[in-house]
């Protein structure tokens, strides 16, 4: 049972002296005195009163819930189950529906495992927990505030979950009709508010006990964590957070992962002997390892194969490995490993095409749901392993050995030159094909990547943005050997993503002193850009580079392309997908929320000492920002 801390201050006995006073005040209101005085030291705005608030809100509580002092509410507890997943981070936007739990957290808690970090909008706090894990390794929690709070996250947990990627969350709720008053805290509640983003979260639990939070707050940790991961959700009723504790011998449970599941022994011998006897196979990898681990051990199995790796998605395999690529021109596998593929679609109608074969290793097909489309469509593969691509492979790598003889060994090694010499030349030609446009201006990403590598390859750096959007050229040119160098995309490709994914990950690299590095394209940008002052007001270090093309470059050919298929000239393309007349200044808005901002540059000779500028700031411990104009691709 949790017993409540004392303060130096006597923080209990402090409330109940202030609660009297408070409605003491309440009771004689002094109509001439607007406002109560501004904070210490000129920060924020003065604290409103009581008649303001009821004007604002237009349901002021009772003046008698000010007598009402509790000395150990019920979100004490729950912190201390919080405490016990050991949850570093927690990003919020404050809301009344998890007021009690959020004084808690800071008094009770010390504002310390989890720490609470302020955000400007619940699609960054979910964003944030989305890229920090995928630096981490663990969740981070977001903290959203009702209903209204939830459907501004419900972007970014639909992007976590297409990404398989965990964020554990707690939303408030005023769940008793009895008890809570009319206007915000009715409005801001539900009946069952789960419902509202159960069919892209893994799990969802709303207890209506403390010792119902604790168990099922570890369970919906557990959940998150297996194989295949994604965001889970608790419902945290304001009666369970704000009533005094009386509930008896109260107890945390022991939070125990689950292994993996590796995949089935005679089935792994099976995608063994194919892939040993193929002439040429092929590996590719979407969201197939995890950890450093999965990456050598996916080395060793290309070794062992001597198969190319075409690795989508995130780093699952160092860039430059002899073996990294699709094998090169005319380079036709007639067996393709598949591991964690989100849609094998086009992979199937490839082989069948060329009478090859499809073996895949994935735990998606261990947690479908029937009414989000993420699960793609249904693919005539050969060989279905259910189980965690990661964990199988320790157990292929071997089996694929004790297959391997002396002369299959010298085949392997053979085509594995060619291979090699095939992925070799493709790269040299990525790199001649970076000097096109040049000294253009505006200014091409290309030179954006070749201008950065000789700045940060000897730093411990992490690319934490998409790069889709930014031509993949920082995976053409720089040397990528680490699973933090390359973190990948949203997962269902919504904006709004990388500026606060990029942010969590760069929360989660600060400990390690990496330089996080996010190549920031406009329209995300746009979304939500108050991450930054979150950015700036946490001291997490980044730099982001703007790609600022001024405009939605993607939709613009899509509408290009409609003009061309419907006969009709492109010269309208531009209405609705260009941010242009004014163009933003990106610089600005980001001196305004506090960091060291330049730009907007636009001659190419001015981007490589404005980086190097970025970069030492960086390092001190700076988020900065250069407004960079932009080519569209």
């Amino acid at each position: 049972m949790s017993k409540a801390k004392k303060t130096p201050v006597g923080r209990r006995g402090f409330l109940k002296g202030a609660a009297v006073g408070a409605a003491a005040m309440a009771a004689r209101p002094n109509i001439g005195r607007a406002q109560d005085s501004p904070q210490p030291g000129g920060r924020g705005a003065a604290a409103p009163t009581q008649t303001a608030l009821a004007r604002e809100a237009g349901n002021a509580r009772p003046t008698a819930a000010a007598l009402r002092v509790i000395d150990r509410p019920g979100s004490d507890f729950m912190v201390e189950v919080l405490k016990s997943l050991n949850i570093e981070y927690l990003a919020a936007n404050p809301g009344s529906t998890f007021e009690s739990l959020h004084e808690s957290l800071i008094n009770y808690g010390n504002n310390q495992m989890p720490e609470f970090l302020t955000a400007c909008h619940e699609e960054s706090a979910v964003a944030m927990a989305h890229g920090y894990f995928k630096i981490e390794g663990k969740p981070m929690m977001a903290l959203i505030h009702g209903d209204i709070g939830l459907q501004h996250a419900g972007m970014a947990i639909y992007n976590a979950y297409c990404d398989r990627v965990p964020v554990f969350m707690i939303v408030g709720n005023h769940a008793d009709s009895a008890e809570r008053g009319q206007g915000v805290q009715s409005i801001h509640s539900a009946q069952d508010l789960g419902a509202l983003v159960r069919d892209y979260t893994k799990w969802d639990d709303e207890p209506y006990s403390l010792q119902a939070f604790a168990d099922n707050s570890v369970r919906a940790y557990k959940i998150a964590m297996t194989p295949p991961m994604g965001p889970t959700l608790i419902v945290a009723n304001n009666e369970i957070q704000a009533h005094p504790q009386t509930e008896r011998n109260l107890r945390i449970p022991k939070l125990v992962l689950t292994s993996p599941p590796a995949g089935d022994y005679g089935a792994v011998k099976e995608a063994a002997k194919m892939l040993v006897n193929a002439e040429r196979p092929i590996i590719i990898a979407e969201r197939a390892v995890r950890t450093q681990r999965g990456v050598d051990l996916l080395i060793e199995l290309a070794e062992t194969l001597q198969a190319p790796v075409n690795s989508q998605e995130r780093m699952n395999f160092p860039n430059r490995h002899p073996l990294a690529g699709t094998g090169g021109p005319g380079y036709s596998p007639d067996v393709a490993l598949c591991l964690e593929l989100n849609d094998l679609q086009n992979e199937t109608r490839a082989a069948r095409a060329r009478n090859g074969k499809i073996i895949s290793i994935s735990s998606l097909a261990l947690s479908h749901k029937s009414n989000i489309q993420d699960f793609g469509h249904y693919a005539d593969v050969d060989l279905d392993i259910g189980a965690d691509a990661e964990a199988t492979l320790p157990v292929l790598i071997e089996e694929c050995k004790k297959l391997i003889t002396p002369d299959r060994k010298a085949a392997i090694q053979a085509r594995g030159m060619k291979v090699a010499e095939a992925n070799r030349q493709a790269r040299v030609q990525g790199i001649e094909s970076a000097r096109l446009g040049w000294d253009a201006s505006p200014i091409a990403l290309s030179r954006i990547a070749a201008e950065l590598w000789p700045l940060v390859q000897k730093e411990d750096w992490s690319y934490v943005s998409p790069m889709a959007f930014a031509g993949g050229w920082a995976n053409r040119l720089w040397d990528m050997t680490k699973t933090y160098q390359y973190i990948g995309g949203q997962g269902a490709g919504g904006m709004g993503y990388g500026a606060p994914a990029s942010v969590g990950a760069a929360l989660a690299n600060r400990k390690y002193g990496r330089l996080s590095i996010n190549i920031q394209t406009d329209g995300d940008f746009n979304y939500a850009p108050g991450v930054f002052w979150t950015a700036a007001h946490h001291r997490i270090p980044l730099l982001t580079i703007m790609h600022n093309n001024r405009g939605y470059h993607q939709e613009v050919m899509f509408i290009e392309q409609m003009a061309s298929l419907h006969n009709r000239g492109a010269e309208r393309a531009h209405i609705g997908t260009k941010l242009w007349d004014p163009d933003i200044n990106y610089a600005q808005i980001a001196k305004g929320y506090g960091l060291y901002a330049e730009g907007p540059i636009t001659d190419p000779n001015d981007l490589a000492p404005a980086l190097k500028r970025g970069i030492e700031r960086v390092k001190k411990g700076e988020p900065v920002l250069l407004d960079v104009v932009t080519q569209p691709r």
